[in-house]
Order: structure tokens, then C-alpha cells, then sequence
């Protein structure tokens, strides 16, 4: 399955891969909110829908996959520090993720700078990313494999590992309307439910 883009979507990555390709160390200036899409604009994927499998990693290269939150719902950002709109929407996704926590849904956003985990800590510092893991792809082999255009890329998985929607280019992950969304693709979280009694 690959990604289709809006032209919108299309003219953000051109300018993202373009920092990129010019080493990583260019200012990008991050995009204003209204530039940025919001949960109304993910594409929600078809019952059955699959995505190659995919390996991502922690600081100390123990590698981790989307079964390995199996159970819990969750939302999977593909972003770099020099992607404008990706630094636009990451404080968002910081957001959502203290939101959607008590619902046992995380947000993973997976970083392929080739800083790595360095790189990505500087940021969050200066940033005040308070709630997100650090978590690398090196080399950008997430975005191979899922033939991405471009970056950032988001999609939520449901408890199962089923993915249920996508969206690429930045949001405001933050909204109420983003938050109901992402706990309705989710999923509720059945370890909390009410037992049954018979």
C-alpha cells in the first residue's frame, strides 16, 4: 500500500525534502498553525488494510515493532528536526499523547535524523517535549518501505495492530475533535472495562 498525497501535502514535502537534502542544518522555519491539516483530514483505511511490517529503536538500539504494543492503541509519527511542518506539529503530538494516555494509547514518533537519539534529545529540551519517547529510524527505512513521499506521516493503529487511518503533512494533534478521533480508531480499552457477570 503506498501513500497518496493532496497537492497541498505534496508542496510541504518538496519543501521538507529539500532542508533535508541540504544536510539536516538548515533553519527551517516552522509552519504556522493554519497551515497545518487536522485529524479531519486523515484518511481512514479500509477494513483489512496492511502496511509492510516495520522495525524502529530505542536510544540503546533495542529494536521495536507495531506488535509489540499490541493491546494498546497507537499513534505512529514519522518526523526529522529539520522538517518544518514536523517541528510545527511535534509540541501537538506531546499533547496528545498526555491526552490519550489514561486510555492506554501511545504515540510513538519516530525520528530519522541522522543525529539520532542526540539529536532528537537536544530537541525535545528545547522544545519542552515532556511526553514522548525517543525513538530512531536510521537510514529512513520506515519511509522505504511504506513508499512515504515525504515527511511527517502519521497513522493510527488500532489495539489489534490493524492500522485504521493515516494522514501525511502536519496537524494540530491537539484539538479536541484530533483526540476523539484517535481514541475512536483505537478503540476501547477493554482492560478497563466492567466485568461481565454471569
Amino acid at each position: 500500500m503506498s501513500f497518496e498525497v493532496s497537492r497541498r501535502q505534496a508542496l510541504m514535502t518538496v519543501a521538507t525534502v529539500a532542508a533535508g537534502a541540504l544536510g539536516g542544518n538548515v533553519a527551517v522555519r516552522p509552519a504556522r498553525a493554519q497551515e497545518m491539516g487536522n485529524a479531519a483530514d486523515m484518511q481512514i483505511l479500509p477494513p483489512g488494510a496492511t502496511l509492510p511490517e516495520i522495525r524502529f529503536f530505542t536510544p540503546d538500539n533495542k529494536a521495536r515493532t507495531i506488535a509489540d504494543y499490541r493491546g494498546r492503541g497507537v499513534v505512529l509519527n514519522l518526523w526529522a528536526t529539520w522538517c518544518g511542518p514536523c517541528v510545527a506539529e511535534m509540541p501537538t503530538l506531546n499533547a496528545l499523547a498526555t491526552a490519550v494516555a489514561p486510555s492506554d494509547i501511545v504515540v510513538l514518533p519516530v525520528s530519522s535524523d541522522a543525529g539520532g537519539a542526540a539529536t532528537v534529545r537536544a530537541f525535545y529540551d528545547s522544545h519542552g517535549i515532556e511526553h514522548l519517547p525517543v525513538l530512531l529510524d536510521p537510514g529512513g527505512a520506515i519511509t522505504q518501505a511504506w513508499q512515504v513521499p515525504g515527511i511527517p506521516v502519521t497513522v493510527v493503529f488500532d489495539r489489534s495492530g490493524q492500522p485504521r487511518a493515516r494522514l501525511v503533512g502536519g496537524a494540530d494533534w491537539s484539538t479536541p475533535d484530533a483526540i476523539s478521533r484517535v481514541k475512536a480508531l483505537c478503540g476501547p480499552d477493554l482492560s478497563k472495562a466492567p466485568a461481565i457477570k454471569i
